[in-house]
Order: structure tokens, then sequence, then C-alpha cells
């Protein structure tokens, strides 16, 4: 089978099973989405070389008090914790050029806020007031999808001018804005046939998923070089591991968690 197919075929195969997760039921999608930020826990110690099992303890526990007791009051300061790293971990890829982490204790750290905080946050963007919103969930899905595919698309036809080549030399400046513009079409498509959000909490959910995911995806792929590791895992043949298929959303969870539930207008 042609790595064209097989990319084809395999990742039909996980956007149905996203797809029906979320559809299915409130349970079905967390039980998928708390898998998913378990498979991308363990790629992401592994390419770190994070060998001790307490962070699967500790994501274990934090899935059970949030989203099963409902210990709603440990959302805010986790949700402080994740944006005040993201911007040291923006910092780190941008000013220092790169990431040190030579103690377990530092890989501790980032396992907890990159990995498990965002999967927290994955989990809870579409409950709103305590209801359900499957919609939502698929509107920021379908707005991750966009900007992956049209940055790529963009960047393979008409990508010049690189945009971190020391980082991720594929991507270029005109690869990220037809991204961005796709995105923000995909987001205004969205909003005529979704009225969770009004249009312009669909268009700045949209910027948030394509400019901080973007750097996301260049967060890892710096993890990745460091590690000398093309993918993230083989979970996933033709596209490598669920860190990789994930590495935007994850890092803009906890962005779009705090507008989506904190500033946009219902």
């Amino acid at each position: 089978m042609s790595n064209f197919y097989q990319r084809g075929i395999f990742g039909l195969i996980y956007v149905v099973l996203f797809l029906s997760a979320i559809l299915i039921s409130e349970f079905s999608y967390v039980a998928y989405a708390t898998l998913l930020g378990f498979f991308c826990l363990l790629e992401f110690t592994r390419i770190i070389n994070f060998k001790y099992t307490i962070v699967y303890l500790i994501y274990g526990m934090l899935v059970y008090l949030i989203i099963i007791e409902d210990f709603k009051f440990l959302v805010t300061p986790i949700l402080m914790l994740s944006l005040a790293s993201s911007i040291v971990l923006m910092y780190q890829l941008f000013v220092n050029k790169g990431f040190v982490f030579q103690r377990n204790l530092l890989r501790f750290v980032i396992s907890v806020r990159y990995i498990i905080f965002s999967s927290i946050f994955i989990i809870l963007l579409p409950f709103l007031n305590g209801e359900y919103r499957p919609h939502l969930i698929i509107g920021i899905l379908v707005m991750m999808w966009a900007n992956d595919s049209f940055a790529y698309l963009v960047g393979k036809n008409f990508g010049k001018r690189k945009l971190f080549p020391s980082v991720s030399p594929k991507k270029t400046v005109e690869g990220f804005i037809g991204g961005f513009v796709f995105t923000l079409v995909a987001a205004a498509c969205i909003h005529y046939f979704n009225k969770d959000l009004d249009l312009i909490s669909w268009l700045v959910i949209g910027t948030i998923m394509s400019t901080i995911g973007t750097i996301g995806d260049l967060i890892e792929s710096k993890f990745k070089r460091i590690a000398e590791v093309k993918d993230s895992g083989t979970l996933i043949p033709g596209h490598g591991g669920f860190f990789d298929r994930l590495d935007s959303l994850l890092f803009a969870a906890p962005f779009v968690y705090l507008y989506v539930h904190h500033i946009a207008i219902f």
C-alpha cells in the first residue's frame, strides 16, 4: 500500500472514530479523549526519555477528580499554571531557541503541563454550564484540521519563505497564511450551522487554533528534533503517533478553554 493511500485510509479511520466518540454520548467522548491523552503522554515521555510512571498516576487522578468527581475548583489554578508555562515554552522556542530538560524534575514538570493539563482541557472543552455540547468540540476539531490541511497544501504549492527553518524546515510563511485564512473560512461556515457561539467568537477561536496551534506544532517539532525522531509514535500508520495529530490542539487547548468558558459571548 502506497504511503498516500495508507495516510488516507488511517486518517479517515482516526477522524471517524473521533467524531463517533463525540456524537455517541458524553461518556464515550470523555473515555476516548482520556485515552488519546494517555497515548500522547506515553509518546511524549518516550521523546523526552522520562521513564517514571508517576505521570500516568497523576493523569488518572486528575481525570477522576475533575471529570468524575466534578472538583471544578481545581480547574482555575491548573488553567493559570498552563497559560503561564505556555508563555515560558514560547519564550524558550523563540528567544532561547531550544529546550534543556536534563533533569528528571524538569521532564516531569513539562509532561504534567504540556500533556496532562492540556488533555484535561480538551476533555472539558465541550462542557458549558454543565451541559455537554458535542458540536462545539467538533467545530474546534474542524478548524484544527482545516489549518493543518491548508497550511500543508498552500505551503507545498506556493511556499517560498521558510517560517522557522531551524525547527521545521518544511513550514512556510505562505503555508501559515493559507492555513490561517482557511481556518477563518471554516469558522464562518461552522457558525452558519452551529449557534453555540456567535460569529466573532468562532473567528477568535479560529485565530487561536491557527496561531497558537501552529506554535504548538513547532514546539513538538523542536522536541522531536532534540530527540532525533521523525514521529512521536507509530500507532497511526502513515501519520505517526497521536501526539503528532494532536500537538496543535494540546498547546492551544488552555487558550481555547479560557476564551470559550470565560470570555466568549453565547
